[in-house]
């Protein structure tokens, strides 16, 4: 098994959309993250009508690794609803994840992110932000 399959495998097992409470959706969106060292850790998303409590599958996946493991660095990641990515822009983190794991840790800028699942194509996280403005911050602290 590919660690695609792997990751896809592991994140559909999150995928179980519910009501939480007639306020709270969850599980619709999933996500896989291969971390650094090579766990593979997982994240829902969760929405709520009061618009600022809203987490992201990409993020929640991104807490766990470092909440579980201490990591910050992701190697791959994948993300969808009810199947994998297919391309046209589907399984892409959104703005707020594409900042947050470009904060998380500087070589996330090379992490992979499946596009399309049945093609294998992925892009980079740099591909997605290539003028992202907080380099100039990681390179300030190497000083």
């Amino acid at each position: 098994m590919d660690i695609w399959t792997r990751l896809y495998e592991v994140a559909k097992e999150q995928y179980a959309p519910e009501e939480v409470t007639p306020f709270v959706y969850a599980h619709h969106v999933v996500a896989a993250f291969e971390a650094e060292n090579g766990e593979i850790f997982t994240g829902f998303c969760m929405e709520g009508t009061a618009g600022v409590f809203h987490l992201c599958a990409e993020r929640a996946a991104a807490f766990n690794m470092y909440q579980q493991s201490g990591q910050t660095t992701i190697k791959r990641m994948i993300a969808f609803r009810d199947k994998p990515p297919y391309g046209g822009g589907s399984g892409m983190p959104c703005g707020a994840c594409r900042e947050f794991l470009m904060q998380l840790s500087r070589d996330n800028k090379n992490m992979e992110i499946m596009l399309d699942y049945d093609k294998r194509e992925i892009v980079t996280l740099k591909d997605l932000m290539p003028y992202w403005w907080g380099e100039e911050r990681y390179q300030a602290d190497e000083v």
